[in-house]
Order: C-alpha cells, then structure tokens, then sequence
C-alpha cells in the first residue's frame, strides 16, 4: 500500500466529520434538546390530567399507574359538585376580565407618551419604571395593604373597605405595568414616526392619533398583554389569599388550597378541578399564539 493509498480514508472521512458535527449542532441537536423540554414542561399536565380520569381507589394506590385503568370521565362532573366550582369561577373570572381590561388600557396609553411624545426627561423616567421591575412586591405589599384598608370601598360587597372585595386586585392594573410597558414602547418604537407626524398635520389630536393610527397598528402587542395579564390575574393566588377574607369571594386558585385543607381530600377530584382550571388559560393560548408569537418575537427585536 502506498502513502498515497493509505492517506486517502483520511481525506475523505474529514468531510464526514463535518457533515456530522453539522447535523448535531444545526438541527438534530436541537430538536432533540426542544423535544425533551418539552417533554418536562408537559409531564405534570399530563399527571394531572390521568391522575384526574382515576377511580378514588386507584388515586391513591402505590406505585401509582401512568394510564388509568378505568377511564373515570364522571370525575369532571363530580368534581364541580365536589367544591363550589362554580362561584369560584364566576369570581376569577371578574378578576380576570377587570384586571385584563386595565392592563391594555393603562400600558398602551403609558406607553404611547413613552415612545410617541417628545417630554423632558421621558427617557430618564422611562427608565425609573423599568427598573422597579426589580422591585421584590413583598416590599410594598404591607404599604399597599394599610393604603386599601383606609380606602372606603361605599358599601361594595359589604365591605368598609377595600380590603375583602375585588378592588384591591383590579384597580392597580389600570395604573401600568412596568413589563407590559416596556413591551408595549419597544412596539411602538418600530412604528414609523411619519405616520403619527401625519395625523397631527391632518389636524388629530394625541388621543386621536393613538386611537386611530397607533393601536391598530399595536394589535399583536396588545394581544400579548392581554394574555399575559389575564393569565396573570386567573392564576394569582397570594393577592386573593391577602386581601379577600370570606369563602364566598375567594377565586379558584384559592379556593381549592382552601377547600384541600378544610376536608378530606379525594385526589382525583381535585385534580380534575385543577385540570378545569388550566383549561382556559390553553385555549386561551391556542387561540390567540399566532398574535402572542408576533407580539413577543417583534417587540423584542425593535425599538
């Protein structure tokens, strides 16, 4: 064998190696990274759910079974029946609805002066706002609380004040969030200034401006805010367990750790109330992803 002969394998298996370390960095690699992610991310839903669809013996049997024996779908019904699902629901859903309205209504329009309006000092106190993103709430919570309880509420829910009704979970969404404002700027900030230059030369007014030229162009980031705090205000559980006090008002995140601890606990009954409780939240993603992944990926970008 010559060494010309002998050295030939070795050229050809370098563009080989390549092609390899190619597939695993560029996109075997990662898929297989995304898929296992994936996988831990959807491991406790899918608990939750067949954990849900089990008999009450087979609930608490050791080891516990992945798939159900019996797929017990009268769960669902039962355990609506189990809790007072339905007056926890209709109380988280008055939370949500408020506290979303708020947040759309009150970070657009900070944002808009934040990105829209020419202000001595906007960027330095644009900075202040995001910085309190850092904040830990604990700080100003026991603030916050001695602030609601010498608000009166004028008889709302029977309360004196705004302690043990609704208001102290709704109305602070209608005075911003600093994450949903920044989120909002960086969108408003990849708007071309031409057009709002526009409307002002047409004779509009800001409020005008911002009504019909801007926020129709800020639907996607309006729609990830939206998301965001509806999830937020449906999945709050330390607000309501701090500022509502009677059973009768407690939303269902509270609700069912309340109930857990007040009597016997049938599992899968509590998981199939924890599996209605997730339900709105995925379908309200599914729904709205298109609008969300938009929102998110070029907000990030601009600006």
């Amino acid at each position: 064998m010559t060494a010309t002969e002998a050295t030939r394998p070795l050229a050809t298996a370098a563009p080989g190696g390549r092609r390899l370390r190619h597939l695993l960095t560029g996109s075997i690699l990662p898929r297989i990274v995304l898929i296992l992610s994936g996988l831990i991310f959807v491991t406790p839903f899918y608990w939750m759910f067949v954990s849900a669809l089990k008999s009450t013996q087979e609930a608490v049997r050791f080891p516990p079974s992945l798939i159900p024996g019996a797929w017990v779908w009268q769960n669902f019904i039962d355990a609506v029946n189990y809790i007072p699902f339905g007056l926890y629901a209709v109380n988280s859903l008055i939370i949500t609805v408020g506290a979303t309205i708020g947040a759309v209504l009150s970070n657009t329009l900070i944002a808009y002066g934040f990105s829209r309006i020419q202000w001595p000092g906007r960027d330095k106190v644009f900075y202040v706002c995001v910085a309190t993103i850092f904040l830990p709430y604990p700080v100003i919570l026991v603030a916050l609380f001695d602030i609601f309880s010498k608000l009166p509420s004028l008889g709302l829910q029977g309360a004196h004040s705004w302690v043990n009704t609704f208001l102290p979970l709704i109305v602070p969404a209608f005075f911003g969030n600093p994450f949903y404002i920044f989120l909002m700027r960086q969108f408003m900030m990849g708007i071309p200034k031409e057009l709002s230059d526009a409307a002002r030369v047409d004779g509009a007014s800001e409020l005008q401006t911002f009504w019909h030229v801007i926020l129709p162009l800020t639907k996607p980031a309006v729609a990830v805010v939206g998301i965001l705090a509806a999830v937020a205000a449906w999945n709050e559980f330390l607000l309501p367990l701090l500022y509502l006090q009677e059973n009768d008002k407690y939303p269902l995140a509270v609700g069912l750790a309340f109930y857990t601890s007040e009597h016997d606990v049938a599992y899968n009954l509590l998981m199939a109330a924890s599996t209605l409780l997730v339900l709105p939240v995925v379908v309200l993603f599914l729904l709205a992803q298109r609008f969300f992944i938009e929102g998110i990926t070029v907000g990030g970008v601009k600006g």
